[in-house]
């Protein structure tokens, strides 16, 4: 659940984007300037948060009343061991050292659902965290290193915990809608593990961005989920896929690895906490996504 420090919507005077060539980093860049609002990208080709030195360049540049987004991540498909969980640990270690001089007027954090044991059938903002691997561990300790960081100058934080996110511009082509849409228009197959029983939450990039913008409007501080509340089989998600992109598209089931789990979010403290936030139909959302990658690809 989340407190909202203004009670009138207002702009940040700047947001500055860390990790701005990401899926949602760059998503969120579009939406602001759209919006008029002022902003700074700082791609890992500017600062690498990793490197030595990457404090005092991030420092330079921070200004006391910015609102920063960390959206900056080392993600599974780039490695899931100790040394990837490291170096995830490193950036959040460079940025806490920075916010310790430099504090800044709000700090949003993105998170990731992976924080919860993945066996858990139903989870709300009241289940605890349950890391279950190194990821899901590293965003964990990002979010205690960057909230006991805030805390001490009095810095409002807010994590944002979204579910796996989909839509065109997807960086890590992940099991779900972006593989999906991807496969079904380049190859005109989907590939299933078993048959695609599992039921899972997806949420659309636009819409992760548009609650990010109520977030930093509203300069809110907390923890919230950031879910869809329509849970669906991958089964029923390639169909519909399948059926927006017309005849031609083939499901075929891959043998299964691991057993079969469903997971459902409750999110009664998201229309409580961003009441004013619409989400988008899960049809019109996947139609938007693969006009936008037919167009990309110049089909």
């Amino acid at each position: 659940m989340l407190s909202h420090f203004l009670s009138e919507p207002a702009p940040p005077r700047r947001v500055v984007v860390l990790g701005s060539r990401g899926f949602v980093g760059s998503k969120l860049l579009d939406v602001l300037k759209a919006r008029g609002w002022a902003s700074r990208a700082v791609p890992r080709q500017e600062i690498d948060l990793c490197e030595p030195g990457a404090a005092e360049r991030l420092r330079s540049l921070l200004e006391p009343e910015d609102a920063v987004v960390v959206a900056a991540a080392l993600t599974p498909d780039k490695g899931r061991d100790v040394a990837t969980l490291m170096k995830n640990l490193r950036m959040a270690e460079s940025l806490a050292q920075v916010l310790a001089e430099t504090p800044c007027a709000h700090l949003v954090y993105i998170s990731s659902d992976a924080v919860y044991d993945g066996r858990e059938p139903l989870i709300s903002d009241e289940t605890p965290p349950s890391p279950t691997d190194l990821y899901s561990l590293m965003h964990v300790a990002r979010e205690r290193m960057l909230g006991h960081a805030a805390q001490a100058k009095n810095t409002p934080f807010c994590v944002l915990r979204p579910v796996a996110i989909f839509g065109a511009g997807d960086t890590h082509n992940s099991y779900g809608p972006n593989r999906f849409m991807r496969t079904a228009l380049k190859e005109r197959r989907i590939q299933l593990f078993g048959g695609g029983e599992e039921i899972r939450d997806h949420v659309y990039v636009a819409d992760v961005v548009a609650m990010i913008g109520s977030v930093l409007e509203r300069r809110s501080t907390g923890v919230l989920n950031l879910a869809s509340g329509r849970a669906v089989s991958f089964h029923d998600l390639a169909e519909l896929v399948g059926r927006l992109i017309g005849s031609g598209v083939t499901i075929e089931a891959l043998p299964r690895s691991g057993k079969v789990t469903h997971r459902h979010f409750d999110t009664t403290a998201l229309a409580r906490s961003l009441p004013q936030t619409k989400q988008t139909p899960l049809e019109d959302a996947l139609r938007q996504s693969l006009e936008e990658l037919q167009a990309s690809s110049g089909r």
